[in-house]
Formats: structure tokens, C-alpha cells, sequence
């Protein structure tokens, strides 16, 4: 695994869009006072010629134009790490335009964003061996008062850390708005994490008692009520799980599935002796489409070797559909494998997202309802 550079004093941060461009209120406001804010820490910008587009569908610019930007910003030496400007809905079509053997030959260098940046973040682990940063896009650090969250992205990019932490709060409603572009996230839900499988990692604090053993082993999975198998923050103990960060925003990994560019099956045996920490999160899909999901990740063999799963609120959070819920779509596949499976973490669209280097080699404890995870660029 290859990992870029760090950002350095006075370096310069390039900007591109290959999913949406910031042309449109509040993202313009946004991205703007961003620039400010980097400009007044001492960076230089490189803006890509997509970043105020909007004449895509789904995407900035044509698939064509979006890939043109993404290679030409990649390989250039005129920057010295990359930030989409953006989410969006159709960066996969840039796709066939991408060359990722010329990027896995290019000087390594530090990509961020999340959610449609799957397509970027997640292949140029499996397919050019390069790590990545799934965090925040551009405009997050416009916001007038950086959560911490985006200062642990902003630390990660600089070098200045590479173990983050859970947040106490979330952001169930947002404030910000075309008239409150630059509001803070509002944090108001307090974070409670939720663990299954607890007896399959290993113990911080000595204790050996097992939890789930009646869940685990039960045939009726599918049909239970998965919720109350799960270790409450008061009673779980403390256990720590060791493996390689893999994964994104499932929306986009469950489309990539089965395609020419999934070489996952290729990834997780070069690091079988690693073995895969899966970090998923979801967007667009409801409780039934993430089951399908997990359901179709797993019959592409992308789930062998696994040691662990660390599960976001998906954007469907407390959507129960036909007596399934969040827990029971990602628990029967999850648990089959014997693994600790941690829901509720702080990743993907329910703010703040605790920001992953992609492809590097972490060390996750929980303790409580307490999470860290340190990694390794190794």
C-alpha cells in the first residue's frame, strides 16, 4: 500500500469536482469561505476547471470532462493533495474514462471526500494500491466554526495525527440553508454505539464473558429482533480489533459490485494476513436496499477475511420498513462471519463523520460507548 505525502506549511490544495461542483447556494458560499480559510492558514489553491460547473447530470461537467479533471489534478505536480469540491449522484460514469494503471504509476498523493467519492476513494485502494482519505468534501470547511471532526480531517491531511475519535453528538437536522451557508453542524443526538459479536475480539480489560452467544448462534436470525442482542455501552467491555480500512458509502460500492473495476477479491487476498476492517455507511438506500446490499457484497466473496464491521447511521436512520430496521438489514451477513460488528459509528451522512484513511492498517478499541481508532500508514 502506497500512502502520499503529507500536506505541508504553505503547500498548495487542489480542488476538483468529478461528482457535483459548487455552483449552486449554499455550496458556492461554502466552497468560497473555504478558500478563504485555507488561504488565511498560509495554503495556496489550484482550482480544476469543474469546480463552479453544473452542465453535468449528477456530475459537474461530462463524464468525460469530470475524468480529464480528476487525472490531469492527480498527476500534476502543482498541487500537492486533492479535496473534491462535492458529492453527487453519477461520479461512477467518469469510470470508463479513468486510468488507473497511470495513477497507481503516479507519484502517490492524498485524495478526500466521502458519500459518491466512493468512486474514487475506494478504487484507488483496489485498483492503483494507493491510500485515501474518505472525509469531508470542500465546503465542510467552509462552516464558521470547524467541528472537530473537520479539524481531525484537516489533521489526518497535514500529518499532524492519524487516530480520531467519536464524537459525543450528532446532527439530526441541519441548519444550514441558502440563508445560513456557513452554519456549524447542529448537534443535538447523543452518540450511542451499539456492539454485536463482542466475544469474537479481543478483550482490553481481561474479561472473558462472552455476550450474543444465544443471537450468533440462533437460525432465526433474520426474523428476531437483532436490537436487543446487542452489548449496551454501560455493560460491553473493553475490546480492541486489528485489521486493513476498506470500504465507503454502500450506494456506491454495491453499484461497483460485479463491474470490471471491482477488484475487490484481489485486495483482500494481497492482505489475507491483514485481514479487512469494513467500514460502511448509506445514503439513498432504505432498510431493504442495504440488506440487499450486504447480501450482494457477501456473494461476491468481498466479505472473506474480515475481522470486523464498523457500521454508520445510514440517511434512513429510524426508517423501519415492514417490521425491518437499520440493525436487522446489516446484522445476518455481518454476524455470520464472527465478527465484532459496531453500529451507530460516527461515518457517512448524518454529521460528524469521524474521517478513515482508506487502506491503512487500524487498531480499533471501543471501550464503552467510547471509540478510537489508530492507524498505521503501512
Amino acid at each position: 500500500m502506497k500512502f502520499p505525502k503529507f500536506l505541508p506549511d504553505g503547500g498548495t490544495i487542489g480542488f476538483v469536482a468529478p461528482s457535483f461542483g459548487c455552483a449552486t447556494s449554499p455550496y458556492q458560499e461554502t466552497f468560497e469561505h473555504a478558500q478563504k480559510r485555507f488561504t488565511e492558514l498560509g495554503y495556496r489553491l489550484d482550482l480544476g476547471p469543474n469546480c463552479y460547473e453544473s452542465s453535468g447530470i449528477g456530475i459537474s461537467n461530462t463524464p468525460e470532462k469530470c475524468a480529464q479533471e480528476l487525472m490531469d489534478y492527480y498527476v500534476k505536480s502543482d498541487n500537492d493533495c486533492l479535496i473534491s469540491c462535492g458529492g453527487g449522484e453519477l461520479m461512477c460514469e467518469i469510470l470508463p474514462y479513468m486510468d488507473f494503471d497511470r495513477l497507481a504509476k503516479a507519484d502517490p498523493k492524498w485524495y478526500m471526500g466521502y458519500s459518491d467519492n466512493t468512486n474514487m476513494t475506494y478504487l484507488l485502494a483496489t485498483l492503483a494500491d494507493t491510500a485515501s482519505i474518505y472525509g469531508p468534501c470542500a465546503g465542510a470547511f467552509g462552516m464558521e466554526l470547524w467541528h472537530p471532526a473537520i479539524s481531525d480531517a484537516f489533521h489526518l491531511l497535514t500529518g499532524r495525527a492519524q487516530t480520531v475519535s467519536g464524537y459525543p453528538l450528532w446532527e439530526k437536522e441541519a441548519l444550514k440553508d441558502e440563508t445560513n451557508p456557513l452554519a456549524p453542524y447542529h448537534v443535538t443526538e447523543p452518540r450511542v454505539l451499539r456492539c454485536y459479536g463482542t466475544e469474537y475480539a479481543q478483550r482490553t480489560n481481561g474479561t472473558t464473558h462472552l455476550y450474543n452467544d444465544q443471537l450468533n448462534s440462533d437460525p432465526q436470525l433474520a426474523g428476531g429482533n437483532l436490537q436487543t442482542g446487542a452489548v449496551s455501552p454501560a455493560s460491553a467491555p473493553s475490546f480492541h480489533v486489528f485489521g486493513r480500512l476498506l470500504g465507503g458509502c454502500m450506494d456506491c460500492l454495491v453499484n461497483l459490485t460485479g463491474t470490471r473495476f471491482d477488484k475487490t477479491k484481489d485486495f483482500i487476498e494481497r492482505y489475507k494476513e491483514d485481514g479487512i476492517i469494513w467500514f460502511l455507511e448509506a445514503c439513498d438506500l432504505n432498510v431493504f436496499s442495504i440488506r440487499r446490499a450486504m447480501w450482494q457484497m457477501e456473494q461476491a466473496g468481498w466479505f472473506e477475511h474480515v475481522k470486523a464491521f464498523l457500521i454508520g447511521r445510514p440517511l434512513c436512520f429510524g426508517q423501519d420498513m415492514m417490521g425491518l430496521d437499520p440493525y436487522q438489514a446489516v446484522l445476518p451477513v455481518a454476524l455470520s462471519h464472527h465478527v465484532p460488528v459496531i453500529m451507530d459509528v460516527d461515518l457517512g451522512h448524518l454529521p460528524p463523520m469521524m474521517p478513515l484513511i482508506v487502506g491503512s492498517l487500524a487498531d480499533v478499541t471501543v471501550s464503552g460507548n467510547d471509540i478510537r481508532i489508530d492507524m498505521q500508514l503501512r
